[in-house]
């Protein structure tokens, strides 16, 4: 790839020639133009089992099973837009999951 000597924009192919579409530099030399593309090593992308971590909010809810008082929280639309979401829990001890309707 050639640079223009006066402004410094990159020289493009013109109707016989190459030059400069900022100003009026022309050449009758052939341009070359090359392309290179250092590819480097890939890293690794760590992912994380559901049971390593524990990314959901903790509120006080007491389990159904065995009466534990702390319980996961999240939510999610299972049925059509307008109705309200359904809460889901997880229990903290003995990972039982149950919902409820709001």
């Amino acid at each position: 790839m050639q640079f223009c000597p006066k402004c410094g924009s990159i020289l493009i192919q013109k109707r016989k020639n190459y030059g400069c579409p900022q100003c009026s530099y022309t050449t009758k030399e052939k341009v070359k133009l090359s392309v290179k593309e250092n590819l480097g090593e890939k890293k690794q992308i760590g992912v994380l089992k559901e049971d390593e971590v524990d990314v959901l909010p903790i509120v006080e809810e007491e389990c159904p099973k065995c009466k534990n008082k702390e319980a996961y929280f999240w939510t999610s639309q299972t049925r059509s837009s307008d109705e309200a979401e359904t809460k889901f829990y997880r229990c903290k001890k003995c990972n039982h999951t149950w919902r409820m309707y709001s």
